[in-house]
């Protein structure tokens, strides 16, 4: 008898020992009846196989000693619920083996040691008493075996050994196990060995393999739970693998980390404390909120846990630098003095009276009041007559930082509200980069270029923009980076636009809209003399003294060489002669330090900028006023007539708009004919042709209404238009002259050709009288309300 050590349990019950069946006393002729039942826990025993169980239960203990006394028989079950302490008949499974007791050790701790020997399977027809212990009438079970000569068992007992090899090759079964199944001869003893030392995941797969009476049946039922907790084994095996290599990866870096430390804190240098002590003494200067605290205490703790080479590592930092260094609750000292403040605006610009007056009066209310939300100020006009320039004018007069944002071409809102810290290279939006640059909560910030953005998949800005410019809300300004609300009420925003009609209406809505209109020739003058010339020498390296401008050669690069409302372009010409003047010093060439109008003709060459104003007057040709992005212009509208069927063509590059206003016009002709004595045969024999000069330039709108009516009226009536005269206007069916915008711009585009006599509706009275006297001068303004008053004056009676 070979004695072999294998798996078994009953509490904490270990080891399974087997017997070879030739040395099986299979005699069970002498078994009680009824029989005595003990009942086991996590374990089922199977017939052949020895099992040592250790018994705890005083029932269980008595009923070993007694049996042991007597026939040494016992019938052994297995509970359903291992948890149960004490298990009712109906806690116990029905099906069990008849087991010899082989052996009995009492041990110190009072319990009792069993090595117990399965003979024959069993199934309970009766239980008969519960105590002392379950004494319970069986009937034996029979195995069916297939017989010596079946190929497929024995094909199948040697799937089970390879499945059993493959479950040894896992570490599943001790070399215990291994030794036993070298030396087990018989399928039934292998079947039942291997049954009995297989740990399920399930424990009523064991229990089910008792009850299976055909052994060849309860092998391939063996084989496929062995093939089921073989790949449990594998997934499990592959798990702890891949734990165990992440822990040794994290161990190894734990310890190089370890040493880093005691290499750091040995040479005085360690990173992450240092770092957290800056931190914390710049946060200890703070005037933020206890939300703001709580924030950063939290971020901070975080930071305290990282490992300096982790990759989170500078991204925390970053965080904290930017949250401790944004001027939380810091304002500078506004300068109220108005008197200042007016004297400032006036040095740095000219012109420019309703914007300075604003600025005044904020200043002012501030001054009585002592506190007052900044005003939300959008500056919109042509290019060059500083817009952009008049937010540092304000910031100098306040006292106040100055931060500029250009919002040109912009697409993505994450520019204005910042990128969420989950994003790689996540920053803060323009607005809080710009406050952080600023030092204080109470800078001026100018948002250049507001009509320019743009939208797209990444999102809109301009909806971004409703929050930061509107004082009801500004003051909880959520950055996506910050993740927290930031003051920004007390921030004067400054916007710039060359159109206002591109804005978007919600955005227009909350701003003050203060329109800057271009410069006449004598601001240009103060502004060239003031400004342009001195910052021109200054970048050239010449002293203030050493070249000074003609007013008259001034005047010449004014008119001879620029066309435009503001001065950028008068700054790139005096630009151009200081450095022809820089060029002849630096070659000590003879040079006067005066600039003349003969100098500035040899500089500049022949004028580029000839003045439209047709000196004689014609049949056909009107002067008509525009408005341009740059500005006011002056065009003409040319009419003629050519033998023909009465067609009508239009040229120059016109819109649907001024097309409809030519129909218009020439519907209003054929109407009034004869109050303007035409024959009406014309209309019918020639064709009309009108064209708007400088074809290459697109062109549309109403306001050439009245332009075009009295240039065809002209043409039909053989009529000149008077000399000097300009007009602007749209036009009905019924001859009634309405308003149009842009009439400071027209009006300096009309002095700047040399018009004296301007016609435009009545309604535009208003704008007129808006107008400073200054910009008036020179010019005759003729209301009208009806299109017959126009050909009435503008045309001659011949």
């Amino acid at each position: 008898m070979e004695k072999i050590l294998g798996m078994g349990s009953f509490g904490e019950s270990i080891g399974v020992i087997s017997l070879n069946d030739n040395n099986q006393e299979n005699n069970i002729s002498d078994a009680p009846s009824p029989l005595s039942i003990i009942v086991l826990r996590n374990s089922v025993l199977f017939p052949l196989v020895l099992m040592p169980i250790t018994v705890s239960r005083d029932r269980s203990i008595k009923l070993v000693r007694e049996a042991y006394h007597g026939t040494k028989l016992v019938g052994v079950v297995a509970q359903k619920d291992p948890k149960i302490d004490d298990p009712d008949t109906e806690d116990i499974y029905m099906t069990g083996t008849l087991a010899r007791i082989l052996k009995i050790f009492e041990m110190p701790d009072g319990s009792v040691t069993v090595i117990l020997q399965g003979i024959q399977r069993f199934c309970i027809n009766e239980f008969v008493q519960k105590d002392p212990f379950f004494t319970a009438y069986v009937e034996m079970l029979t195995d069916s075996e297939p017989s010596s000569l079946d190929k497929d068992f024995d094909m199948m007992v040697g799937a089970l050994k390879d499945s059993v090899t493959k479950m040894i090759k896992l570490g599943y079964l001790s070399p215990d196990t291994v030794f036993a199944l070298k030396n087990i001869d018989n399928n039934k003893h292998l079947v039942n060995f291997i049954a009995s030392n297989i740990d399920f995941e399930n424990f009523a797969d064991k229990q089910a393999l008792l009850e299976i009476e055909d052994l060849k049946e309860r092998t391939m039922r063996l084989i496929e739970l062995l093939g089921r907790e073989q790949q449990l084994m594998e997934i499990k095996r592959d798990i702890q693998q891949k734990v165990r290599s992440e822990m040794d990866q994290q161990q190894r870096e734990y310890f190089l980390h370890q040493q880093i430390k005691t290499i750091q804190n040995e040479l005085g240098d360690n990173v992450l404390e240092v770092e957290v002590e800056r931190l914390k003494e710049k946060a200890a200067s703070k005037k933020w909120s206890e939300n703001v605290q709580e924030v950063f205490d939290k971020e901070l703790k975080k930071l305290e846990k990282m490992n300096p080479i982790a990759g989170d590592y500078s991204h925390q930092i970053n965080y904290l630098d930017i949250l401790t260094d944004l001027p939380w609750g810091e304002y500078s000292e506004d300068n109220n003095d108005i008197i200042h403040a007016k004297t400032v605006l006036n040095e740095d610009h000219c012109g420019l009276d309703e914007v300075k007056e604003r600025i005044l009066e904020y200043l002012a209310v501030i001054k009585l009041k002592g506190d007052l939300k900044s005003p939300i100020i959008c500056l919109h006009g042509p290019p060059g007559v500083g817009k952009t320039s008049l937010g540092k004018s304000i910031a100098r007069a306040l006292n106040r930082k100055f931060g500029r944002i250009s919002l040109g071409g912009l697409h993505d809102e994450a520019e204005i509200r910042g990128h969420r810290r989950t994003y790689i290279g996540a920053m803060p939006g323009r607005i809080i980069q710009t406050v952080n640059r600023c030092k204080t909560s109470n800078p001026v910030i100018v948002l250049d270029e507001i009509d320019k953005v743009g939208s797209d998949f990444r999102g809109d800005p301009s909806a971004a923009l409703l929050e930061v410019l509107d004082p009801e809300q500004n003051s909880t300004f959520r950055d996506n980076y910050l993740d927290m609300d930031y003051d920004l009420s007390k921030v004067m925003f400054i916007t710039t636009a060359n159109r206002i009609d591109s804005i978007h209406p919600a955005l227009r809505d909350r701003m003050e809209m203060i329109n800057i209109s271009g410069y006449i020739t004598e601001e240009k003058l103060e502004i060239a003399k003031k400004h342009l010339i001195p910052k021109s020498l200054e970048a050239h390296g010449i002293q203030p003294d050493g070249l000074q401008f003609d007013d008259d050669a001034i005047v010449k690069i004014i008119e001879g060489y620029t066309r435009e409302s503001g001065v950028r372009s008068l700054d790139k010409k005096i630009a151009k002669i200081v450095r022809n003047k820089a060029k002849s010093l630096a070659l000590n060439e003879e040079t006067g330090n005066k600039v003349t109008v003969s100098e500035v003709l040899n500089i500049l060459k022949t004028p580029i900028i000839q003045k439209d104003v047709i000196e004689s007057n014609y049949v056909g040709v009107t002067t008509g006023l525009a408005w341009t992005e740059a500005g006011g212009e002056i065009l003409f509208v040319e009419a003629s007539l050519s033998g023909g069927k009465g067609g009508m063509t239009i040229t120059g590059n016109l819109g649907d708009v001024m097309k409809e206003s030519a129909k218009i016009a020439l519907e209003y002709i054929k109407a009034h004919a004869s109050d303007l004595n035409i024959n009406e045969k014309l209309f019918e024999k020639r064709n009309l042709h009108i064209h708007v000069p400088e074809g290459a330039i697109p062109k549309d709108g109403p306001s050439a209404g009245i332009t075009m009516i009295t240039s065809i009226a002209s043409i039909y009536t053989q009529r000149k238009v008077k000399k000097g005269i300009a007009m602007t206007g749209e036009i009905t069916l019924r001859g009634k002259v309405l308003p149009v915008g842009g009439i400071k711009e027209k009006i300096l585009a009309a002095k700047r050709s040399g018009v004296s006599t301007i016609i435009l509706s009545a309604d535009n009275k208003k704008n007129i009288d808006e107008i400073k006297q200054e910009y008036l001068e020179g010019l005759k303004f003729v209301y009208v309300e009806q299109m017959k008053e126009v050909l009435d004056f503008a045309l001659e009676k011949q």
